[in-house]
């Protein structure tokens, strides 16, 4: 599938680029087998000329056939590559960033590249709730891994304590799978997985 990169795209974005835009379908809660509930999401990520995709999701749980029953929930957040900043980056807060970006050509983007072939990424995903997590992983081509290494809650937030994320890109198609653990200690399940395609 042919990708057009926007002329403003940092190049450090680049790794990224191929989540840009809002992307739709379908998913199921939990393991997904018989008894899981159906849930319809719509996922966007866009860029601002910065070194950074905005992220946001919004998801409705459907019946069977996908008509929508009632809003399940929203997240929002920004994803980078995993570098230091300096100067040349906005923040924190409104201190502007130097006119230039931190990376200015591909060259110096591919000196961020790990032993792994691929770059080593962070998001930052905020729940309603009082809950924001902070992930880190890898990009390494049409492939995501993430896996928490904080997460924060609020003093009146339920329980949620670790959870790793997969995407993938599979011709057009974004696939990807939420494992969360939910108790200190216990182990990661399946928590959702969905489909999404991409709208022209």
């Amino acid at each position: 599938m042919p990708m057009e990169l926007p002329t403003d795209l940092t190049p450090e974005l680049v790794p990224l680029s191929w989540l840009l835009g809002t992307w739709e379908g379908a998913g199921r809660l939990g393991e997904g087998d018989a008894d899981s509930e159906y849930f319809f999401q719509s996922v966007t990520f866009r860029q601002h000329g910065l070194p950074f995709l905005q992220y946001d999701a919004e998801s409705w749980l459907t019946d069977e056939d996908g008509t929508r029953l009632r809003p399940l929930s929203v997240e929002s957040g920004f994803w980078a590559l995993d570098r230091k900043l300096n100067d040349a980056d906005v923040g924190p807060g409104l201190i502007p960033a130097e006119i230039v970006p931190a990376l200015k050509s591909a060259d110096e983007v591919e000196e961020l590249r790990n032993e792994a072939g691929g770059f080593d990424i962070t998001a930052t995903i905020v729940h309603p709730g009082g809950i924001c997590e902070l992930y880190y992983g890898q990009i390494k081509g049409p492939q995501i891994q993430l896996a928490t290494d904080m997460v924060m809650r609020g003093s009146q937030s339920k329980e949620y304590n670790a959870a790793t994320r997969i995407f993938g890109l599979v011709e057009g198609d974004l696939f990807w799978r939420w494992d969360v653990s939910s108790s200190q200690g216990k182990e990661l399940k399946a928590h959702a997985s969905a489909i999404l395609k991409k709208l022209a």
